[in-house]
């Protein structure tokens, strides 16, 4: 027996990159990730997607954080669901960001050979590091959808805050079969302060990671085996 971590506590899966995601009870995991996670994105005409930054491979299009995305029944194959802000899920998501994001160059198109992904396939966060942040700016509404983790972990009381930068290097389990690889901790960008939903715009959360850790918050992890990941399962180092 390996040391145990902690448990799962939630799993998120976001259909359309940069949107809000989708709480699932269980979901399988392959080499890209959670199947279906950031599977598909809005992009522009230039082939950027849309995201709260502008880089090399992303676009600025503020707003779709007040947007969510899931997969109706949990059927990936049928293509995400886009919600507007107000819950209510939109006939032709494609023809809705257009409209919401007053472009004409924008489209929900599935990933082809640009990968959508940030950085790694798989996001774990603990509820250690979760409290410190919550800790760190006090009056402001922080919960884990401002780091958008795909696994958030309860970890054992007394569990020091940034924990996860111990794992790195390692390789673990979680429930019978899924097998992970930490690598190393996401860089933060203002995604992190980007209103969404009930959760307002702060600067003050990213100014306090970048003062107490450097930008970087999580750990992202390679899939050395798939496997599936179920609420309450154990993530044991091994």
């Amino acid at each position: 027996m390996g040391s145990v971590l902690g448990t799962i506590e939630r799993i998120w899966r976001y259909p359309i990159k940069s949107t809000g995601g989708e709480l699932l009870d269980e979901v399988a995991v392959d080499a890209r990730g959670l199947v279906g996670d950031r599977l598909y994105a809005v992009r522009d005409a230039e082939g950027k997607f849309g995201s709260g930054k502008n880089t090399r491979r992303f676009r600025r299009m503020p707003g779709l954080l007040q947007l969510r995305s899931r997969y109706p029944g949990g059927v990936v194959t049928k293509g995400p669901e886009l919600l507007a802000p107000d819950g209510v899920p939109v006939p032709d998501p494609t023809a809705y960001v257009r409209r919401y994001l007053d472009r004409n160059d924008v489209e929900v198109a599935r990933e082809n050979t640009v990968s959508h992904f940030d950085q790694l396939p798989l996001a774990l966060l603990t509820t250690a590091t979760l409290d410190w942040a919550r800790a760190a700016v006090p009056g402001v509404h922080v919960d884990e959808r401002r780091f958008r983790p795909n696994l958030l972990v309860r970890t054992p009381p007394g569990t020091p805050a940034f924990v996860e930068d111990e794992w790195f290097g390692s390789t673990a389990r979680i429930g019978d079969a899924l097998h992970i690889r930490f690598e190393r901790s996401s860089e933060r960008c203002v995604m992190t302060n980007e209103a969404q939903q009930d959760l307002p715009h702060s600067p003050l959360i990213l100014r306090a990671i970048a003062q107490a850790h450097d930008m970087r918050l999580d750990a992202l992890a390679t899939v050395t085996r798939p496997g599936c990941v179920r609420l309450g399962d154990t993530l044991e180092l091994t």
